[in-house]
């Protein structure tokens, strides 16, 4: 088992390779060629530029049992699908049971927004201490979920 964060901008990369470490898991963090990553833990992949080729690199290198850190929906669903497990940087868990209607929900979107003529999202807001801490407990619990069954088979 091993941690991917689709690293692109992800704001708890030290979150995730801190509760990993300490647990012994590696961390994989795929980034493209327009992020600089620095890290003394983690493997660090740099993809080459263009629309979801980290996205497809990162689909391409999980595997049952890994965990999937990404706020993208659809290599949320895709990791779902091959066995792995998947968490946004919310602490929000990616299931079987709630990727569907997530994925409904970000179509039904991008179409309203295409409708009023616009393409592109705001930035994100500013993260809060707040929203680090539920990403660390929701992350912290998924890991040693995660770690409980890798052992008990």
């Amino acid at each position: 088992m091993r941690v991917l964060v689709d690293a692109d901008a992800c704001p708890v990369v030290r979150i995730v390779e801190k509760i990993a470490k300490a647990r012994g898991v590696g961390v994989v963090l795929l980034c493209d060629t327009n992020h600089v990553l620095e890290s003394a833990y983690s493997e660090i992949r740099v993809i080459g530029a263009g629309a979801d080729a980290v996205d497809i690199a990162l689909i391409n290198l999980c595997a049952r049992g890994d965990i999937v850190v990404t706020q993208d929906y659809g290599v949320a669903a895709l990791a779902l699908g091959k066995g792995a497990r998947a968490i946004h940087q919310s602490g929000r868990e990616y299931t079987l049971g709630n990727i569907d209607g997530l994925l409904m929900d970000r179509h039904l979107a991008k179409k309203a927004r295409m409708g009023r003529g616009k393409h592109h999202l705001k930035g994100p807001k500013k993260r809060t201490r707040e929203e680090d801490e539920a990403f660390e407990y929701a992350f912290a619990a998924m890991l040693e979920d995660a770690l409980r069954e890798e052992k008990h088979g």
